[in-house]
Parts: C-alpha cells; structure tokens; sequence
C-alpha cells in the first residue's frame, strides 16, 4: 500500500516553472556558478526555467522582485541563491523572512545537517531558508557551487514537485 507522501507525489506536477535568483555584487552571467547550477539540475528534472537574473543583496530591490513573483501566476518556485550568509552585505534572510506566509523551517534545517557533514561546524554560518509567499514557494541557499548541489540533490529536487503541489492546495 503506498504512503501518504508516496500518493501526494503521484498527484505533483511532473514540471514545475520556476525562478532562479542569484544575489551577487560581483557575479554575472558568465561567472556564477552556483547559479548555473541551479538551473542545469532544474533542466535537467524536467523542470522549467522561466526566469533568471543576477541582483545584489539590496532588500528592497529583492523584496519587489519577489512580490512580483508570488503575484504571477507562471511561477510556481524561487530559489535563490546566495546572501545566506552573516555578513554585513547578508541581507536575504531578513528580506525573505518578512514576505513568507509559511515558513518551512525544516527547509533550512536539513540543508544545515547534510551541509554539516560536509564541512563541519561552519555550516552553522548559513542561514538558508524557505516558505511559501502566499502559494509561490521559497527557497534560500548559499551561493557557491557545493551548497547549491547539496541543497538541489539532497533537499530540494526531491521534493519540489510535492512541495508545489501541497502549496496549491
């Protein structure tokens, strides 16, 4: 007999539209790994790729972005990419925090334990995290290449789909 979670995951989309975010003052286009990487392993699930940018971490700038976002109706998902961190420059937690309707602490909390075994006590430093603003889910990680791929392989990609279709409801 299939579980709970096995059934919501036959009833996911088997695509989700998504945005991917990076938040870099240094960064571009051709330079950022971390966020290539997001979308390469999104493309290559199946999932689609409808936006793509490279923005500081300036909170007001990120703030408008992501309301525009949660109001489309073509995104289904937001990952960002870098500003997880608690540097003075850090600023997306605070900035995503305020907009999340829902949190998913869980979310942050196993990027943290897998990224601890890993690199050890740093990954304390990350304050990744995720939610939904409104039925638009969120997701933070680190920037660099390592974090992004242990956040997609091990977290993210293998919910996305699910965690899509619970926000829809």
């Amino acid at each position: 007999m299939a579980t709970t979670p096995d059934q919501h995951k036959a009833d996911a989309p088997d695509s989700v539209r998504c945005a991917v975010i990076t938040l870099s003052d240094t960064r571009t286009l051709e330079t950022d790994t971390g966020g290539q990487t997001v979308v390469d392993r999104l493309s290559a699930a199946g999932h689609e790729v409808v936006y793509r940018d490279i923005i500081p971490d300036e909170p007001e700038q990120l703030r408008c972005l992501l309301e525009q976002f949660r109001d489309q109706s073509d995104i289904d998902c937001v990952l960002l990419t870098g500003g997880t961190g608690i540097s003075a420059r850090d600023q997306t937690f605070e900035t995503v925090s305020e907009l999340l309707t829902r949190s998913l602490p869980g979310y942050g909390e196993l990027f943290r334990m897998l990224s601890y075994q890993e690199i050890g006590p740093a990954a304390m430093l990350s304050r990744a995290t995720g939610g939904l603003m409104k039925r638009t889910l969120l997701l933070t990680m680190p920037g660099s290449r390592a974090a992004v791929s242990l956040a997609l392989d091990r977290v993210i990609l293998p919910e996305l789909s699910h965690l899509v279709r619970e926000a829809r409801r």
